[in-house]
């Protein structure tokens, strides 16, 4: 680690990396975001490692979800505390069918920016810069929205920090309650049949703290419970190295943007990105598809996790429902006979398909037959699936077709700035299918 340091990235081939055309103006920006504080500290990073080698071991299991792009314009709190209730919910089934400790992951407080397929978007003859998420430029289709602004990673920041210490009181206080259980229903979910078996759960598990705390046992304390971890994909780099900061303790760098970063399929081969995602003391996930070579990963692992460490790499497979069985175990296998270790976890959120309309959608069934082929295979391959990785929201939007979403309701609100997500009620369906799995392999 000798010849790393935040700013090496800059000596390296990059891709997926904005134009900005005014580079003093992106020298201020960094100078500025230089200068603020971190949004979260070393040992809080170092507290998630314990916590993912606890899942490396078998002991827990990884509840990570969250917008696939966030918003400037659609930034609120009650937003926030949709989601925070949503993933509460999520991690009581999933933990009383498990057994296990949920690690509950956000793609929140970060999660502004998007790798794009391509750097230009056509419309009625004119071509126009790429959407990159609100961090980059805006979604408007006009020049001035879609230039590449750097004084959009200070909106970011702040952004950020408003979320976080609204999601750290939830934590702390005000969700910190079993008593609270039944009362972590969304509002326009509480009709549906599911809203309905989560309060039965929910009063099930609140049921039996009350009986426990009547034979003396402390459940006062809710703080693992409501433990919360913040995530985004490390694309902007100019953005992560500004907000890495040295440990008084240790000396060590981390990423004080967010507890855990991964790399996406479209920068696993940008010497940029790796370079940087080296060097941070953050655990790391990287994103691998069917066309992600084994022997290439192998490479990455070497590079990422030299002494090959638990709880240090995370790999978010995403294949699809028609690759996964192909690919998957070949992957698995070449990791298995070098002895890496690893984190599996399924990110089944991609296979968009686009309707007449232009609207990008996906099938909840799909995404569905792709979870339930990771965790087949997992098990058939000797190797623990320890988590998944959604793109949802805790609001009532009709993006992904299935569950509580018809064909013809996905035009009432669909309001995602990137890609599809699942609402509360396909979330809830899912974990709940996911608790089945559970208690039929435990």
């Amino acid at each position: 680690m000798s010849n790393w340091s935040p700013a090496s990235w800059r000596r390296y081939p990059i891709k997926q990396s904005p134009n900005y055309k005014n580079t003093q103006y992106l020298y201020n920006t960094e100078e500025t975001l230089a200068s603020y504080p971190p949004l979260v500290f070393a040992k809080e990073v170092d507290l998630l490692k314990d916590k993912l080698k606890q899942v490396a071991q078998r002991k827990a299991f990884v509840l990570q979800g969250g917008d696939c792009a966030e918003s400037f314009a659609r930034f609120s709190a009650s937003s926030i505390r949709d989601f925070y209730k949503l993933i509460l919910q999520m991690s009581i089934i999933l933990g009383f069918a498990s057994g296990k400790e949920i690690i509950k992951i956000g793609r929140i407080a970060g999660q502004f920016a998007k790798p794009r397929s391509q750097e230009f978007e056509e419309r009625d003859g004119q071509s126009l810069p790429s959407f990159r998420g609100d961090m980059i430029n805006a979604s408007e289709f006009d020049s001035k929205s879609r230039e590449h602004d750097p004084q959009r990673m200070i909106q970011a920041y702040h952004q950020s920090v408003a979320t976080l210490n609204l999601l750290r009181a939830f934590s702390k206080g005000g969700m910190a309650d079993f008593h609270l259980f039944p009362q972590y229903n969304l509002e326009f979910a509480n009709t549906h049949p599911l809203s309905k078996r989560y309060k039965q759960l929910a009063n099930h598990i609140s049921r039996a703290f009350a009986f426990a705390q009547s034979c003396g046992i402390n459940l006062q304390s809710m703080g693992n419970f409501c433990e919360f971890f913040i995530s985004h994909e490390a694309l902007l780099l100019n953005y992560e190295e500004a907000l890495c900061r040295k440990d008084s303790l240790s000396g060590e760098i981390y990423d004080c943007s967010s507890h855990f970063l991964w790399i996406g399929e479209r920068t696993l081969s940008s010497p940029a990105h790796i370079e940087f995602i080296r060097g941070i003391q953050n655990p790391k996930g990287l994103k691998i598809s069917s066309r992600t070579s084994p022997d290439d990963l192998l490479k990455l692992l070497d590079i990422l996790n030299p002494q090959n460490l638990q709880g240090e790499v995370a790999l978010i497979v995403r294949m699809g429902k028609d690759n996964i069985q192909t690919y998957f175990p070949t992957i698995v296998e070449k990791i298995k006979q070098y002895g890496k270790e690893v984190i599996w976890l399924s990110d089944p959120m991609h296979g968009n398909t686009t309707t007449s309309q232009g609207l990008k959608t996906r099938q909840f069934e799909s995404i569905l037959e792709e979870l339930r082929h990771f965790f087949a295979l997992s098990l058939d391959l000797g190797i623990y699936a320890g988590g998944i990785h959604l793109e949802m929201t805790g609001e009532n939007v009709t993006e992904c077709i299935g569950g509580s979403v018809t064909q013809e309701a996905l035009y009432q609100n669909y309001i995602t700035q990137c890609d599809p997500r699942l609402n509360a009620t396909q979330s809830l369906e899912l974990a709940f299918w996911l608790s089945e799995v559970f208690q039929n392999n435990p």
